[in-house]
């Protein structure tokens, strides 16, 4: 029974490296330069090995979660050309159409209680 429990080795959780996975599998590989995307299959394929290997240690684990965070964070992402409509580019601008409407109709009864009070003076 202690040579058993000896022998006995914690398995490491993988979950964060299938995660990655399935994330890097999940790329539009179109988004992406050739040269990134080389770097993510180089990192894929030792990945792969790492979550298949049913005799893989902790640190192993580690090393490819690791590398494979490291190679998405380093995805470049293929230029835009001009006249291409396929991609649209997010220009930061988040102002609602209501806000600006609600701007505008404060500014008009601004304006309008600006003139009566004014005709009333005279």
């Amino acid at each position: 029974l202690v040579r058993a429990f000896i022998n006995l080795r914690l398995k490491p959780n993988k979950d964060l490296l299938s995660d990655l996975i399935n994330k890097a599998n999940g790329l539009n590989r179109a988004d992406y330069t050739s040269a990134s995307l080389k770097a993510i299959d180089d990192v894929m394929e030792k990945a792969n090995a790492v979550l298949n290997n049913p005799e893989a240690t902790k640190e192993e684990v580690e090393t490819a979660v690791s590398a494979l965070t490291k190679a998405l964070a380093g995805l470049g992402a293929n230029p835009v050309k001009q006249g291409d409509k396929t991609v649209s580019i997010k220009t930061g601008d988040e102002t609602s159409l209501g806000m600006l409407m609600s701007l505008a109709g404060l500014s008009l009864l601004s304006f309008i209680g600006y003139v009566s009070i004014k005709r009333k003076e005279d």
